[in-house]
């Protein structure tokens, strides 16, 4: 499987995603899994997600969300911090350790972002309109849906390595992970990992 191969970005997503859900035996709505699907596919168009960069301090785009006065704006923002927050967690959650960022404090942010987005969309007494929450699930389980992004993004950077620099790249990420999927894919190369008692340390033999 490779993403050349697949009948569009989508689709792609839509096997790897599944299999993530599957392989970590979840139970998500078809709803939220067609999310993560559309999700991963704009953001592998870089362009069309220009506009929503995580540069800023984090807390203070949730702040700035909520305190958006027109409500169809303050929904769109609390949406795309929450999506941003999820890809960034699930693709890049290294990072933020590197730099001292607690995980725990960002997927806060995320959370709390969906759960607003949440509240948007239904009135206190309607029921029956939570059993099609989308946000609200993915603001109750943003841990477990960053895991799921975790393991598309160990099997996007799988596939893609085909020279000696995205191999490169696909051990340092292994490096920071200990991922057994990019084990696996190591070793598709030839190559076998071998982690030392240090956290973030290992050897190729």
């Amino acid at each position: 499987m490779t993403i050349v191969a697949a009948g569009s970005v989508s689709e792609f997503f839509l096997e790897i995603v599944g299999d993530a859900i599957k392989a970590r035996k979840l139970e998500t709505t078809d709803g939220a899994q067609t999310y993560l699907v559309s999700l991963l596919a704009e953001y592998a168009k870089p362009d069309e997600r220009a506009e929503e960069p995580l540069e800023r301090p984090l807390a203070f785009l949730l702040d700035e969300a909520l305190h958006t006065v027109e409500a169809g704006t303050r929904f769109d923002k609390l949406r795309a911090l929450g999506d941003g927050v999820l890809y960034a967690c699930g693709f890049f959650g290294e990072h933020f350790e590197a730099r001292g960022v607690d995980p725990a404090y960002v997927m806060g942010i995320g959370t709390s972002a969906y759960g607003a987005a949440s509240s948007m969309l239904r009135l206190p007494s309607d029921d029956a309109s939570k059993s099609f929450d989308i946000y609200g699930e993915l603001s109750a389980k943003f841990d477990v849906f960053v895991d799921v992004l975790t393991d598309v993004a160990d099997v996007t950077v799988a596939h893609s390595a085909a020279t000696p620099k995205q191999v490169l790249k696909l051990y340092e990420r292994w490096l920071k992970t200990g991922s057994d999927r990019l084990a696996q894919a190591l070793g598709a190369h030839g190559l076998v990992p071998s982690r030392s008692t240090g956290k973030g340390k290992g050897v190729l033999q």
